[in-house]
């Protein structure tokens, strides 16, 4: 959490910015003279408007952000209006659930939209919303959401000058083959259990293990990531529950301190939540202990029923990803692995072009989609990677190929840097080392959509700009040969 690398204090500066946008949306919500119910409402609203919304432009975000009431506030009132009838509450739920983790298929802006209904209908659970009180609760998600809104677009857009990093596109394929098709099952099944399983621990609180459930299937792919993140849950979940023994508790919801300790939280919760999902647990964890001071009904009974929900919640999930529609680790990993090799092939073209000339080439973005697409390779190989993980064979053949692919990654963001260069000239050696990158793509994918420039002759090199150019070319051919003969005949995931 501390040493994880943010460049220009992005990190810092969103994480700065939830707690002034959620302040003011509670600030907001108290002044229009609403329930504390209602206030709580509205804060988490406003979290999830800051904390979900990830399209990679400020215009797709605002768009994204406008349809959140569009499609929380009639899941809301279902849930209200189901709240004395528990078989067709827990259907509608299921049904919310399906649609929710199906809708990722669309990329970010399902996602944050299915992530969006499943809170509204988990807000109603955890305040134990009935319809009399519907009206203040929608008044404050639209309040909070305009607060949230403010902040995002006009206080402090911090995407203006620092655009998010590009998400990659889901998965593909058609019908079951489409992991997002699959979860929807995966995650309706582990609900179910999780419903039935809560009820039984707790008539009150069974609602944390549906949460639980539902939380580890988002930003998975395949059954060893839900399997880790279901871990990670539960480690910093047990981590938060001793923090609020020790801190919540003797609070007994007195407000000043407990709204500090809030803002805390919800600074940690976003600050955290690239580099580990575990502290980000610990401060979500804590934070609910804290809510449930300012209600009033925190005891460490509570607190301990939690841990209890929180564990039939993972074990929910972990029959799921084993039994319904299993997603593999190796399918996964595979598929993410060829669409960075794919990645970096294109970067290699498009800085070609560009130092041939060609000023429409663009290859910083194709770079930028090169470390979203890392990113995702590393998440995929995490289940092999991590560290109680058995399989030494396998864990070993995982890291050495991330440490080719960083290599690939980082002699591309070098050719990129040069293609940047005005100045840098194109000569054949750059065509051949280019030839020989797509030889290197092509020995471990197949055929490559876009070919390298044809050669060119009587064009003088030895610019340093080519120079350079061919010591990252040189480097990344090198790193695909090395990673060519580790993957031959078996996939990391395999191996």
């Amino acid at each position: 959490m501390f040493t994880a690398p943010d460049p220009g204090l992005f990190r810092l500066r969103i994480s700065l910015r939830a707690v002034l946008g959620i302040g003011l949306a509670v600030a907001v919500c108290e002044t229009a003279g609403l329930s504390l119910p209602a206030s709580i409402t509205g804060a988490l609203a406003a979290l999830l408007a800051l904390f979900a919304v990830a399209d990679p432009t400020v215009r797709g975000q605002a768009v994204t952000t406008a349809l959140l009431p569009v499609v929380g506030l009639p899941v809301l009132a279902l849930a209200t209006v189901l709240h004395g009838a528990p078989t067709a509450r827990d259907t509608a739920w299921l049904a919310v659930v399906f649609s929710g983790v199906y809708a990722r298929r669309w990329g970010s802006r399902g996602h944050a939209l299915g992530i969006f209904a499943f809170m509204m209908f988990f807000t109603a659970q955890f305040l134990h919303a009935v319809p009399d009180r519907l009206p203040e609760l929608c008044v404050a998600v639209a309040l909070s959401l305009a607060a949230a809104s403010a902040v995002r677009f006009g206080v402090w857009c911090v995407e203006r000058r620092t655009p998010l990093p590009a998400t990659p596109a889901p998965l593909g394929g058609r019908g079951l083959a489409r992991p997002a098709t699959r979860q929807a099952f995966q995650a309706t099944a582990a609900c179910a259990f999780a419903i039935a399983a809560g009820e039984v621990l707790s008539h009150q609180r069974w609602y944390w293990a549906v949460g639980t459930a539902w939380w580890i299937f988002v930003n998975t792919a395949s059954r060893g990531e839900t399997l880790v993140r279901g871990f990670r849950r539960v480690v910093g979940t047990v981590t938060g529950i001793v923090a609020g023994l020790l801190v919540a508790v003797p609070l007994h919801g007195a407000p000043g301190p407990t709204v500090l300790l809030i803002a805390l939280c919800v600074f940690g919760i976003f600050y955290t939540a690239a580099p580990s999902y575990s502290w980000m647990m610990f401060f979500v964890t804590v934070m609910a202990g804290l809510l449930y001071g300012l209600l009033g009904v925190l005891h460490p009974g509570l607190l301990g029923l939690r841990l209890a929900e929180t564990g039939v919640g993972a074990l929910g999930a972990a029959l799921a990803v084993a039994t319904v529609l299993p997603i593999t680790t190796h399918t996964v990993t595979d598929q993410w692995v060829h669409r960075a090799l794919h990645a970096v092939h294109g970067c290699t073209a498009a800085a070609a072009r560009r130092l041939a000339g060609d000023e429409e080439a663009n290859p910083a973005s194709r770079a930028a989609e090169l470390e979203a697409l890392l990113g995702r390779v590393r998440m995929a190989l995490a289940p092999l990677v991590h560290p109680l993980s058995p399989l030494r064979a396998r864990k070993a053949r995982a890291r050495q190929v991330l440490a080719l692919l960083d290599a690939c990654a980082q002699e591309a963001r070098g050719l990129v840097a040069v293609a940047a260069d005005p100045d840098a000239s194109h000569d054949a050696r750059l065509t051949a080392a280019c030839r020989r990158v797509e030889t290197a793509v092509e020995a471990l994918l197949g055929a490559v959509p876009e070919r390298a420039l044809a050669a060119r002759t009587g064009v003088p090199g030895h610019h340093p700009g080519a120079e350079q150019a061919l010591s990252h070319l040189h480097g990344l051919e090198r790193a695909l040969v090395a990673l060519a003969a580790l993957l031959r005949g078996s996939s990391p995931a395999q191996a």
